[in-house]
């Protein structure tokens, strides 16, 4: 049987660039039968963008809006008349839509398919002298891959693993224990992190800003350890990564990747600093997904960021924000959680009293309002108030265009204190220092190195970012019961989380039918 792979081609200013003429105009969907297509660089290449392409799917409002949803960050929102399975995501429900979590298994399946598919084929290409080339598209492949298996396995727990492309009397694989997934991206990082070139794309301009660099593989590397060894108690990465070289790795990009905090917290997102936007490749990303407005209202390119609307405020543009859906409307809880003085506040959330913002709720039909929305990620308007997707030809449903940043160098810092804290207090403390020197522009907010310290200064400085809820759970559910649970007058903001769940989301139940009993779903949810 032939193998197919669906092949996108991308523009230069989406994910990779330096593409050639030809490349771009190339018909946007082509299909390639694998067999025969992989002979050249150029045909390797397009196979790397394939896996790429599958990160902006990712975007939609998977992961980032159902973890955000489900911490204690965020409320499900949206408007009184939609779906009611926000509020599910938000309650730890399970009643309406058995396939709520399909888009995130999906995604993650095709992202592993397709840098399966490129690696079982780099043997096939005639190289030449650019051996090292071949060895770059390995690297960036297996960071892809080890990316999509961490993508669903932080929200479903026990996945399929999958290092190659599965056979038809495979198709009804098992669930492996954690450590067999943990211990291939582990593998596929550490390949990446040793194999790649010291590099730093995030330079303005750079063509070849969004792809994979060393520094991305070890500061994603020290993402997974943290998470691994914090969640299921072990003390290194499947047996792949030591605490020692995660500390390495982490402190290598600390010290040598050349990337650094940019000067204020708020020129970071468009919607908080507008002409003092340090725009997206600036020195502090070190890995985002890239996104481009140009599409123009084609539903069926996928090259705009189409999250964003999910969380713009619902019912009609307001002041300099535009319009969008009102998702998973902001917590009181959040907004308090910041000291006066601290900057990332009002760089992160709108409070519609504050900025003076008359928001009707009732008009609008905004489900669970609370007074605050979304800053980071929020499309905004020109002077006349219409979006500037809009003013640029494009829809303003799926052609809104920031990136979405993955891993931030203030990220990096922080994991970097909390790898240090037991070895070297002294570079956790510095490292912290930073982040905190940062928000507050003095020295003197600055607080004793600690890891409640450091959870504390993630919550805050990476909030609606997608990281919230995954630092709840690797410190237990005790932990996330704790924070989640919320008991309110108004009964509509009622949340309870369910420690029978483990923490991990439901599995889409058309994976479980489908997979003939090889597959259970997950506990909790039956």
């Amino acid at each position: 049987m032939k193998r197919y792979i669906k092949i996108f081609a991308l523009s230069s200013l989406l994910v990779l660039g330096a593409c050639s003429e030809d490349f771009l105009e190339n018909e946007p969907y082509t299909d390639k039968v694998t067999d025969s297509f992989y002979k050249t660089p150029a045909d390797a290449y397009e196979g790397l963008v394939a896996i790429y392409d599958v990160l902006q799917r990712e975007a939609y409002g998977t992961q980032l809006i159902v973890s955000e949803q489900a911490s204690d960050n965020c409320f499900g929102g949206f408007g009184v008349a939609d779906p009611m399975v926000d509020l599910e995501w938000d309650r730890f429900l399970y009643t309406t839509d058995k396939d709520m979590n399909g888009l995130i298994w999906t995604n993650s399946y095709l992202g592993i398919y397709r840098a399966n598919v490129l690696l079982e084929n780099l043997d096939k290409v005639e190289w030449g002298t650019n051996a090292a080339l071949k060895t770059q598209y390995e690297a960036e492949a297996r960071f892809l891959r080890a990316h999509f298996h961490f993508q669903a396995a932080k929200m479903f727990g026990d996945i399929v693993p999958l290092d190659h492309t599965v056979k038809p009397d495979q198709f009804e694989l098992p669930r492996q224990a954690a450590e067999v997934t943990y211990a291939l991206i582990g593998s596929d990082l550490k390949f990446a992190a040793d194999n790649l070139g010291s590099q730093n794309y995030s330079k303005p301009k750079d063509p070849n800003f969004g792809r994979i660099t060393k520094w991305a593989a070890e500061a994603y590397l020290a993402r997974t350890f943290l998470f691994y060894t914090d969640y299921y108690k072990k003390p290194d990465l499947a047996g792949v990564v030591t605490k020692a070289e995660a500390v390495s790795y982490i402190n290598d990009v600390v010290n040598n990747s050349g990337h650094g905090l940019v000067e204020d917290f708020a020129h970071l997102w468009l919607a908080a600093s507008f002409e003092d936007f340090a725009l997206e490749d600036n020195t502090e990303i070190v890995w985002a997904v890239r996104f481009n407005g140009s599409g123009k209202g084609n539903w069926n390119l996928n090259e705009g960021n189409r999250f964003q609307v999910n969380i713009a405020p619902r019912g009609g543009s307001i002041g300099k924000y535009a319009t969008g859906w009102g998702g998973a409307t902001v917590s009181p809880k959040l907004y308090n959680a910041y000291s006066p003085g601290d900057t990332r506040r009002d760089a992160t959330i709108i409070s519609y009293d504050a900025e003076n913002l008359n928001f009707d709720a009732q008009k609008r039909e905004q489900r669970q309002y609370t007074g605050y929305s979304w800053k980071k990620y929020c499309p905004i308007t020109d002077a006349a108030g219409t979006a500037i997707t809009e003013v640029k030809g494009g829809n303003f449903q799926i052609d809104n265009d920031q990136d979405y940043a993955i891993i931030r160098y203030a990220d990096v810092l922080l994991m970097a204190a909390e790898l240090n804290l037991d070895g070297n207090a002294g570079i956790a403390q510095a490292d912290l220092d930073q982040v905190r020197d940062r928000a507050f522009q003095n020295t003197t907010n600055r607080v004793p190195v600690s890891k409640a310290a450091i959870m504390k200064e993630r919550q805050l400085e990476l909030a609606l970012e997608g990281q919230r809820y995954f630092d709840l759970i690797r410190q237990g559910v005790d932990v996330a019961k704790a924070e989640i649970d919320n008991t309110n007058s108004d009964p509509q903001f009622n949340v309870t989380f369910r420690t029978e769940t483990l923490g991990w989301f439901p599995l889409p139940q058309s994976q479980v039918v489908i997979s003939n009993g090889t597959i259970q779903q997950n506990p909790g949810w039956n």
